[in-house]
């Protein structure tokens, strides 16, 4: 299977998590979508992640955005998993975890990397859009967590780089300066567009602030 790469078609799946059957697209329905792997139930680091992630619950609606964990352990694992997730992390876990005990998603999102663990996921973030996209994709290492206020960050600029002629500069956060992408160049769409104005610090450099969401 090849790696999934930005732009193409989220595979569609079927499969059992810990709070039933999940159709992938149906699931999804018009939101955002963030599947995360992780490689395996009962892992310290993992727990820390779903714990923050389930914390974040209200960040992830504000964006329209459903999570959807995955880990190769069964169902029943899970439950029990969930359990210890939300003693130890002071949440509730309020989203599903996949049981992709035969491997089926782990395979489709080329999650196993043979030569990091031959059998468990490393821990892979797909990004989808309402349109079923790929549109970021990042793999950790097994030993490191991952950054979900990154997630969140890059949410923010797909959303409002996807609305507006715009483009987010390094380390940006919502509400910073934004950039005018080149290939935009009529100074009277400019003007119309960018009412608050620009400053060219070269001609493909051009800052304005943030165009207000709608």
């Amino acid at each position: 299977m090849a790696a999934l790469r930005l732009g193409d078609t989220a595979p569609d799946f079927e499969q059992d998590s810990s709070i039933g059957r999940i159709r992938f697209y149906e699931y999804l329905g018009d939101s955002w979508g963030v599947l995360f792997s992780h490689p395996a139930d009962f892992t310290p680091v993992c727990t820390t992640e779903l714990g923050y992630t389930a914390k974040l619950a209200d960040e992830f609606a504000k964006r329209n955005v459903k999570v959807l964990a995955l880990s190769v352990d069964p169902v029943d694992s899970h439950q029990k998993w969930i359990g210890d997730i939300n003693e130890t992390q002071n949440c509730t876990v309020n989203f599903p975890i996949l049981a992709d005990a035969d491997r089926k998603v782990s395979t489709l999102y080329d999650m196993i990397h043979p030569n990091a663990s031959a059998t468990a996921t490393v821990r892979s973030v797909f990004i989808i859009d309402p349109a079923k996209k790929v549109r970021l994709t990042i793999t950790y290492p097994a030993s490191t967590g991952r950054n979900f206020d990154e997630i969140l960050r890059v949410i923010d600029s797909l959303q409002l780089t996807d609305n507006y002629s715009v483009a987010t500069p390094v380390n940006w956060k919502d509400g910073d300066d934004v950039i005018i992408v080149p290939t935009l160049q009529d100074p009277e769409v400019i003007k119309q567009k960018f009412p608050k104005g620009y400053k060219a610090v070269r001609p493909y450099l051009r800052i304005t602030p943030q165009p207000n969401k709608q």
